[in-house]
């Protein structure tokens, strides 16, 4: 499977999440999603993101003060309730 990038480096909290979550919402499920910040906030709000969403934070870096995440988005349950359609 692929993995997209997202590059929200120079991005204050909550940007970085924000940004995240849309690109996760056009992505399939199982799909990996990194995305590179430099807000030392980040480290926090996806690790806390992840959790109340569902998704997984499979990876995490720290490199010169530039933070990749690697977040694998989340299968939907099949007991879910689907949203309706018009």
């Amino acid at each position: 499977m692929t993995e997209t990038t997202l590059d929200a480096r120079g991005l204050s909290c909550p940007l970085p999440v924000l940004k995240a979550n849309r690109a996760l919402r056009t992505m399939p499920e199982g799909a990996r999603l990194r995305v590179l910040t430099t807000d030392r906030a980040s480290i926090t709000d996806f690790q806390v993101f992840c959790r109340e969403t569902g998704h997984a934070l499979v990876a995490f870096t720290d490199q010169n003060g530039i933070y990749a995440f690697t977040i694998k988005r989340r299968t939907e349950s099949p007991n879910a309730p689907q949203a309706e359609r018009s």
